[in-house]
């Protein structure tokens, strides 16, 4: 039988967050581009309510940074101890892959959104997926 390798928890939770915070920010691009925008926070009046396209982009942001976060901390604690069948690991590389690729493609296109609203929209996004990345990297790690 062979021997478990253990990797540093520190290890894995910065790839967590790594992966995490990319698929924010990927579907913080894709978002943009469906009228999905955390930039309207900034352009509603003040006796307005807030957008609901800012608050859809905002919730979608933090879920995706939590899950991605916690699903991959718990895949990388699974893979270090080879409990993850080659097929499976090869398909969620693909997976990735082509969500990133997707988000490239978003990003290249010029942005409808203004500059310094984009910008801004931009690091909430980052602050937001890093946060939530985070969270749900410790969380898998705590149980795990």
């Amino acid at each position: 039988m062979a021997e478990t390798t253990y990797f540093p928890r520190r290890l894995i939770l910065a790839g967590a967050m790594i992966s995490g915070v990319l698929l924010a920010l990927a579907v913080h691009m894709m978002g943009v581009r469906y009228g999905l925008d955390l930039g309207g926070l900034w352009r509603s009046g003040s006796g307005e309510f807030m957008p609901a396209g800012a608050a859809i982009a905002w919730w979608l942001i933090a879920t995706v940074g939590f899950s991605g976060g916690y699903l991959t901390a718990s895949l990388l604690d699974s893979a270090v101890s080879g409990q993850i069948p080659p097929r499976m690991r090869q398909f969620l590389i693909a997976v990735g892959v082509l969500v990133l690729a997707g988000a490239g493609q978003a990003a290249s296109a010029p942005s409808p959104v203004p500059t310094i609203s984009g910008v801004l929209a931009g690091l909430a996004a980052l602050c937001l997926g890093a946060a939530m990345a985070f969270c749900g990297a410790y969380f898998a790690l705590r149980k795990a």
